[in-house]
């Protein structure tokens, strides 16, 4: 590999040609600020915040790439004094009531203004006209915070490949949001909250329903059911000062006690449902009863995505709804009756590490006698604002279980918060079903990792091939989907994630700010943590879990009965027209 010497702030540093000036430097130690630059997902130098001295020139080392000789300065007056200027220009323009924002605390632009020494702002004049956007289920946009550094364009565009907000306007009057003025739920947007991820301020976040699930819980007439998804016990504790990736799940539980919840469950449970109706579903596919390939229906804001991109392929998605869908249903139906409590009485609520499960559980395919399978979603950061509202001391916390009959999941069900979980979920039972018999093997390693797109050709017990895919991020979906079109793929079975790495990193998990998450490889923590669980479960795959085994007998019947289908399967809309 070639590599430059440069020099930066009098230390000679040897980099890989191509490295930026930004990159050479943190390398160092030298803590150049920045605001628009977020690795991997936008590089414009549009904030000017990450300037440094390079001879007379002063020059944003976002962008400048590393040459041979360079001699570099980031700690001159005239540096600092830029900096302050640039950052004292995006307050003057920037709603700054800090107390009541929902990134107090977590801000990047209130970081780098206390890192810059700034008491004052010498700036003053009219301020650009400004928006709000409440219209979305799941994302917020407060125009009066954005300080157009790009970050969301570059997840939703250059990650996502979806598109649906851009900059407009020019100068003064620029703004960030969809085409033509229009709200967010009016565009392609999928809900799935990369945005909000990339956001280093409080311009996007997700529409809150805290109040919403206070006032049920306070009302002695409704009895709330919670279940939390396995993605949330891996990052929670992030909220509390925890490491990355730290598992917190009884002290999860414990918390959700304390807030008041009359019953807490796993959405582990669920999981396992919906493997014995998709793992069902593509054994009767593979033999020739449905379209190929089958393409999982767990992520919201791939459904979605599918439903405005490529509505030619709605029939390969399964008709299993997500797992957090199904135990809602189940929750209203077979627990209703097992409890003799009123369905209608019953408020479910999921906590869920995404933000496009808020769209999710307002659509209207996904109810039954005219009651939502879920009611409220919240999300991971939501939760952890409701349990420090509660005055909860969650590290002093003793751990707690999981009420039953929905509160035991197996390993399986954990893993379906990375990606290849799915995946690896199904293959554990569709395995044994097809061979009729228990087998040794338990981890199929093949569909995991961080690879965009892991395509594996899987024999069965029986002899028979099956190629599969696993993808995660809607930009590599794209990539697969359209590759699939012209017939240069071909698959049986395809595993899709909306968010780079999958549920793990889904919009609603805690943020890790852009500095951090180059430093800390959220993604692996976290994945890690999800494996260690389901190595520890006793029970790991879904067809052996007791309680599924009991749901089928005393309720089902057997795996897409026409009960099953009733209330466990669903079907999807071409948005392509809208």
């Amino acid at each position: 590999m070639d590599t430059v010497k440069l020099t930066i702030d009098g230390i000679e540093t040897e980099v890989p040609q191509g490295t930026t000036v930004l990159e050479a430097a943190r390398e160092l130690g030298i803590q150049v600020p920045s605001l628009c630059y977020m690795k991997g997902v936008n590089c414009s130098s549009s904030c000017r915040v990450c300037v440094v001295e390079m001879g007379p020139r002063m020059v944003a080392s976002c962008t400048l790439k590393a040459e041979e000789g360079m001699k570099i300065q980031t700690n001159t007056k005239k540096v600092r004094d830029a900096r302050k200027v640039v950052v004292e220009l995006l307050l003057s323009d920037h709603e700054r009531e800090c107390l009541s924002c929902t990134r107090s605390g977590n801000c990047e632009l209130q970081a780098v203004s206390n890192d810059l020494n700034i008491r004052e702002i010498r700036y003053t004049g009219g301020k650009s006209k400004t928006a709000v956007d409440y219209t979305s289920p799941s994302i917020a946009r407060d125009a009066s915070k954005c300080i157009l550094c790009g970050r969301c364009i570059g997840a939703c565009g250059n990650i996502q490949s979806v598109h649906a907000i851009g900059f407009s306007k020019r100068g003064f009057d620029t703004t960030v949001g969809p085409a033509f003025g229009r709200s967010l739920n009016d565009s392609e947007c999928v809900n799935c909250g990369q945005c909000i991820m990339a956001c280093p301020v409080g311009a996007l976040h997700e529409i809150e329903n805290i109040n919403d699930v206070w006032k049920a819980i306070a009302n002695p007439d409704q009895f709330v059911v919670v279940q939390t998804a396995p993605a949330v016990r891996v990052a929670l504790g992030e909220e509390f000062g925890y490491p990355v990736g730290t598992r917190v799940t009884g002290k999860m539980v414990s918390a959700l006690r304390k807030l008041g919840f009359d019953k807490v469950f796993d959405t582990n449970f669920a999981a396992d449902l919906t493997i014995m109706e998709e793992g069902t579903e593509l054994i009767h596919r593979l033999n020739g009863g449905g379209t190929l390939p089958l393409m999982t229906s767990c992520c919201p804001g791939w459904v979605k995505f599918v439903e405005h991109n490529f509505p030619s392929q709605l029939d390969n998605l399964s008709s299993c709804k997500s797992p957090h869908q199904m135990e809602g249903a189940m929750i209203k139906t077979y627990f209703a009756e097992k409890m003799g409590v009123d369905p209608k009485k019953i408020v479910t609520v999921s906590i869920m590490p995404c933000t496009a499960k808020k769209f999710e559980g307002q659509r209207n395919e996904l109810s039954h006698e005219e009651m939502q399978d879920v009611d409220y979603v919240l999300t991971t950061r939501e939760l952890a604002m409701m349990i420090k509202e509660a005055g909860i001391d969650f590290r002093n916390l003793k751990g707690d279980t999981f009420d039953h009959p929905m509160g035991e999941g197996s390993g399986a069900g954990v893993i379906f918060g990375a990606t290849g979980g799915v995946a690896e979920a199904a293959l554990r039972t569709v395995f044994e079903v097809i061979a009729g018999k228990e087998l040794n093997t338990i981890e199929y390693t093949a569909v995991r990792g961080m690879d965009g797109i892991k395509e594996n050709v899987i024999e069965l017990p029986d002899g028979r091939k099956i190629r599969t895919a696993v993808v995660h991020g809607l930009g590599n979906a794209r990539k697969l989907m359209e590759a699939i079109e012209r017939g240069e793929k071909a698959y049986e079975f395809i595993e899709v994630m909306a968010c780079p790495g999958g549920c793990i990193t889904g919009g609603g998990q805690p943020i890790v700010d852009a500095k951090t998450s180059e430093m800390i490889n959220v993604k692996a923590e976290r994945a890690k943590s999800i494996y260690d669980e389901d190595k520890d479960l006793p029970v790991r795959k879904s067809h052996l879990n007791p309680y599924i085994k009991t749901i089928y007998e005393e309720f089902l019947g057997k795996p897409n009965s026409h009960l099953a289908h009733e209330l466990l399967h669903t079907h999807y809309i071409d948005r392509s027209k809208k």
